[in-house]
């Protein structure tokens, strides 16, 4: 789409009207509920640049004020806690960690700021939607749309076009599907 930006006129809808729906990652999530906190094993397959697979573990509590959660990643060995993402304003989260990676003996701190919207030049949405199938069984759904809204102005007498349409641009793709197996139990 950041081709197209530049002024250079598309020479077909397919340049302007672009939507993607094969997922560059699949995970397949199997959680279980014990005693106020969630126990989760992440198994994600990845697609693009490269093809590879990584195992999650994850902790973190059930309350729905959690604060953090914990993650071991038993390929790489490596071990994080990490923050919920913490509302700047409406728009703009902060996500803090601590890690440590047991291969290179090595301990450190990340920090992101991240927003469903922004882009440079255009309009972008990244977002999460979820579909509940059944009691225990969802698939959840990242997506991203670029865009530039068409446009349609004109003028008389000023020595501009009467009638001026730019029919915008869109770009949209299904980037990941998550296919979560929630198990809870009583004690």
């Amino acid at each position: 789409m950041e081709s197209n930006l530049n002024g250079d006129q598309p020479t077909s809808w397919d340049e302007l009207y672009n939507i993607n729906l094969v997922p560059s990652e699949l995970f397949l999530k199997f959680r279980k509920g014990i005693q106020g906190f969630r126990v989760g094993l992440n198994l994600e397959f990845y697609n693009a640049p490269i093809n590879e697979c990584q195992a999650k573990l994850v902790l973190k509590p059930l309350a729905s004020d959690r604060r953090w959660k914990f993650i071991y990643e038993p390929l790489r060995q490596d071990v994080r806690v990490l923050s919920k993402k913490i509302p700047i304003t409406k728009f703009l989260n902060l996500q803090v960690g601590v890690g440590h990676s047991f291969q290179l003996h090595a301990t450190g701190w990340k920090w992101k700021l991240s927003t469903c919207l922004g882009g440079d030049g255009v309009s972008r949405i990244r977002n999460k939607t979820t579909l509940g199938l059944c009691p225990g069984m969802d698939l959840r759904f990242g997506w991203r749309a670029e865009y530039v809204l068409p446009e349609i102005q004109g003028a008389l007498g000023t020595g501009e076009p009467a009638f001026n349409m730019n029919s915008g641009r869109l770009q949209a793709s299904l980037d990941r599907v998550e296919a979560i197996l929630t198990h809870n139990s009583d004690t």
